[in-house]
């Protein structure tokens, strides 16, 4: 299949103007100044994105594809995400998660939502494990999980400085992040260690002592959830300095605003005014993950559920409301997070990678037509293309 697509401005993420497009099958075949159908040529769609900017497809790397475990009980479980929210959100790309509940939600019925969903037409990935340390992996092993699932790209979400970890060491945390380590060299993925990071004031300070104190690279870890307050973010600040990634969490309620958490538009902008490269910032949604209150005794007060469609939201307020230009925020999204995880066929506008592409309203920003794997998923805003049981 043949698609056209004319008059564009691209970002690839960087800025290379007006282009035409020719996706070949699931691929970007051609990027040219302009593209001359011939006479009397093949069937071809043509979509004309004049008044429109083409970005890469949106790369979410820290969602519950399969619902997450409900922290007020049973009956407080998350339900499963399904395609349209990733797909009208602009996602293209989703890498699944288990969190809290390791028990109920196991790595054998991720792997499943994943394929299930690459069926349905987005690219879906995993991570292996949960908060909880020992990890429970699919084969027993972290380094076979990595090497021999072809799903499955590190390890995550590991929880530290939380009162719902299992309270790690540094010697357990690196023992995980070798095994990681050596898993992703062995068969050519990241096998980075996503790590959840809680309220603690502990912060960053496990990860901190094994780099210190073993031969383990800042960059072998993916924490996240680095504005959730103002304290973590600091820290989180000085981690980045130091070379590490930074991830923050789009999702969110007005409670946990007025609590302190740090906006992710502003998040970005002060990360900048830093001096950290916008190259080891990323936004992830946390998509379908509970979103609990607790009060200071650890009691659960209230609980909302987290949503994909917060992940451009905050890419478009810090192009409209922090004046970040959009080549630099659309970064966190796209081509930041598929260098991390070595998605090579991802997070770029170029020629042989994958043809997710977004269609952005110049005006609005808004995301108006979406392609993964060359496929139109969402046309005027509107899913054209929806899951088996939507």
């Amino acid at each position: 299949m043949l698609t056209l697509i004319q008059n564009g401005e691209v970002y690839a993420p960087e800025y290379l103007g007006k282009k035409d497009i020719l996706l070949v099958g699931d691929k970007i075949g051609f990027i040219e100044d302009h593209i001359e159908l011939p006479d009397s040529f093949v069937d071809i769609k043509v979509v004309d994105a004049l008044g429109k900017y083409v970005v890469p497809g949106f790369i979410d790397s820290h969602v519950h594809i399969m619902g997450g475990g409900g922290e007020g009980s049973f009956r407080t479980r998350t339900p499963e995400i399904q395609l349209s929210q990733a797909t009208l959100a602009g996602i293209t790309t989703l890498v699944g998660v288990i969190g809290t509940d390791g028990t109920t939600r196991t790595m054998a019925s991720l792997i499943a939502k994943a394929k299930g969903l690459e069926e349905e037409g987005i690219t879906c990935y995993t991570q292996t494990g949960s908060y909880q340390v020992p990890l429970k992996t699919l084969t027993g092993k972290i380094e076979d999980d990595i090497i021999l699932v072809d799903r499955i790209i590190g390890v995550g979400e590991v929880a530290i400085a939380d009162h719902r970890s299992s309270q790690p060491t540094v010697n357990e945390l690196a023992k995980i992040a070798s095994a990681a380590r050596i898993g992703g060299m062995l068969s050519g993925k990241a096998g980075i260690v996503n790590v959840h990071v809680g309220d603690s004031y502990d912060h960053l300070k496990l990860l901190e002592e094994i780099v210190e104190t073993t031969d383990i690279p800042i960059k072998q870890f993916y924490p996240t959830h680095i504005n959730r307050n103002a304290h973590l973010f600091e820290a989180g600040i000085q981690f980045a300095l130091r070379g590490g990634y930074v991830d923050f969490t789009t999702s969110t309620i007005p409670q946990f605003l007025e609590d302190g958490e740090v906006k992710c538009s502003q998040a970005l902008k002060r990360m900048l005014d830093a001096g950290v490269p916008v190259e080891q910032i990323t936004y992830t949604s946390d998509g379908q993950a509970s979103l609990p209150d607790f009060d200071g005794d650890g009691e659960l007060i209230g609980l909302q559920i987290g949503q994909v469609s917060s992940l451009y939201r905050e890419v478009k307020d810090a192009v409209l409301e922090e004046g970040i230009p959009l080549e630099t925020a659309i970064k966190v999204i796209t081509s930041n997070p598929a260098k991390i995880l070595k998605l090579k066929e991802k997070g770029l506008v170029e020629i042989e990678k994958d043809a997710d592409l977004v269609l952005l309203d110049k005006n609005s920003l808004d995301v108006s037509s979406v392609f993964a794997r060359g496929k139109l998923m969402v046309e005027d805003g509107k899913a054209i293309v929806k899951g088996t049981f939507e």
